[in-house]
């Protein structure tokens, strides 16, 4: 088996032994999955990525909550699974040691080819189990468009944005633009 493979481990292995490895890794109910295999981010993706990080950072601390780029992880529910989301925001208090989040109440993924199954699908259903989540972007990189989830009354609902549109954040009560979101990024 070679590093770019998935490998069956235990939680308690992985969480010892992420913090010394090479490369970020997933984990994901027994099995870890190395994020080299992904490396390569497009252009698109970092400025997308790292625009959302830089509006939501602000925002954050103005609700004394705090945003996180690609380097912190978010576990479920269960424990059984951390994903490192391309940006998170979380009210939880904060630990200089934590290495992982329990209660987002945002949560961003930056879509491409080779991730927008696992991010509609597995990541979608993991990260709206979680009671804390209010928000979940799922953000296009080729085209200007966002997915929206939001927890409603009724359940979670998906809404579409695109042009100009701006995206109403609940737990930041605050807005984020496409403007924002798609800036420097043709």
């Amino acid at each position: 088996m070679t590093d770019s493979a998935f490998r069956a481990m235990s939680v308690e292995e992985y969480l010892r032994t992420e913090e010394a490895s090479p490369f970020k890794r997933e984990y994901v109910h027994g099995f870890v999955y190395p994020l080299h295999a992904q490396a390569g981010t497009s252009d698109a993706h970092a400025l997308i990525a790292g625009n959302i990080f830089a509006a939501l950072r602000s925002l954050a601390r103005r609700k004394g909550c705090y945003a996180y780029a690609s380097d912190m992880r978010v576990t479920t529910r269960d424990r059984l699974t951390y994903y490192y989301p391309d940006v998170m925001v979380t009210c939880e208090p904060r630990r200089d040691d934590a290495r992982f989040k329990v209660a987002p109440c945002l949560l961003v993924e930056v879509l491409s080819k080779s991730t927008a199954h696992t991010e509609h699908n597995a990541k979608y259903h993991a990260y709206t189990a979680l009671a804390s989540l209010q928000t979940y972007l799922l953000v296009e990189q080729d085209e200007r468009r966002v997915y929206v989830y939001q927890r409603g009354e009724t359940g979670w609902e998906m809404h579409e944005y695109s042009r100009q549109d701006s995206i109403p954040l609940s737990c930041l009560d605050a807005p984020l633009t496409l403007d924002e979101i798609y800036e420097d990024v043709r």
